[in-house]
């Protein structure tokens, strides 16, 4: 009996074994695709805040589809909210689309959907600079293959 029993150990941890470098080959082999959402500080270490001219931060930079942006801000002075485009012009937070203060002064806006967002601080600081309108691309196309070898 101990020995079937032993023998039944043996053959269970061979397959697991065997199952396991198969698993492995299989990951080794299937490209797993590339990560590329990326982290924006906004405005750099100046944070969010008044006067700061969040159009020139912008400048230049691509913000893709799965990015987000993380705000920094003393929270019971600023909070950040997503409004339409009028309202942003104007600077107007009566009526947000979304609010995305969570209470710590440490937000994020995850850029989930290709299209443009308005964002701007609802008590006051939009009037001194702190609104900030970014278009999400869709993800950036692979890079080509490099051209074939010539013999």
């Amino acid at each position: 009996m101990r020995e079937r029993e032993s023998f039944v150990r043996e053959t269970m941890a061979r397959s697991t074994v065997v199952i396991a470098a198969a698993v492995l080959a299989f990951l080794a082999v299937v490209p797993v695709p590339e990560v590329t959402a990326k982290k924006y500080l906004v405005g750099d270490k100046n944070f969010w805040n008044p006067n700061i001219n969040y159009a020139t931060w912008v400048q230049g930079k691509h913000f893709y589809l799965g990015d987000w942006l993380y705000f920094v801000f003393y929270r019971d002075q600023h909070n950040i909210l997503e409004v339409s485009k009028s309202d942003y012009d104007r600077c107007i937070s009566n009526h947000p689309l979304r609010n995305y203060t969570r209470g710590a002064g440490r937000d994020i806006v995850p850029l989930n959907e290709t299209r443009a967002y308005y964002l701007l601080d609802g008590r006051g600081g939009c009037f001194h600079g702190m609104k900030l309108s970014v278009t999400v691309e869709g993800p950036p196309p692979p890079s080509p293959p490099p051209p074939p070898a010539s013999m």
